[in-house]
């Protein structure tokens, strides 16, 4: 079963890391009306929040570049962005790293319970580091298909 779900992280991934590479920075940062955010934002906050399910909540230390809480937290907005966030080149290459560490930690610790059960804002509960991984695949797909709406919108 853990092959399968590593299988399924990777095909998952695979198509984030297409996706990404096939948009031009051009548009990364436009905002269409009906959207609270941008395309790069979403890639951002895809590697955000896989990196916290996967090491925050479990009290690992999260290896992401620190601008990456600042720029694409949950509540954050480009609106609101001060500095220069990362390039999508920069944001691929993060998620492509961050999906090998992912593919090294997680094998054995899919039952290790999270310190304190994790609440996202959807009021689901997770209790165990995969829960929190699969949830993470679930918010992946979200994301990437709201790139793909606002993609289509410009």
């Amino acid at each position: 079963m853990e092959e399968l779900i590593l299988r399924h992280m990777e095909t998952v991934r695979g198509i984030t890391e297409k996706t990404i590479e096939k948009m031009p920075e051009a548009i990364a940062d436009i905002v269409p009306p009906g959207f609270a955010n941008n395309i790069r934002w979403n890639f951002g906050h895809i590697a955000f929040v896989q990196e916290r399910l996967v090491f925050g909540i479990l009290g690992e230390k999260m290896s992401l570049p620190p601008a990456y809480e600042t720029f694409f937290a949950p509540g954050t907005k480009p609106e609101e962005w001060q500095g220069t966030p990362p390039t999508l080149a920069e944001i691929a290459e993060v998620l492509k790293e961050q999906k090998k560490r992912i593919a090294q930690f997680i094998p054995g610790r899919w039952h290790d319970k999270l310190p304190t059960p994790f609440t996202n804002r959807a009021g689901i509960t997770l209790y165990t580091a995969g829960e929190a991984l699969l949830f993470s695949f679930y918010h992946e797909a979200l994301h990437i298909e709201t790139i793909k709406r606002i993609y289509r919108a410009l």
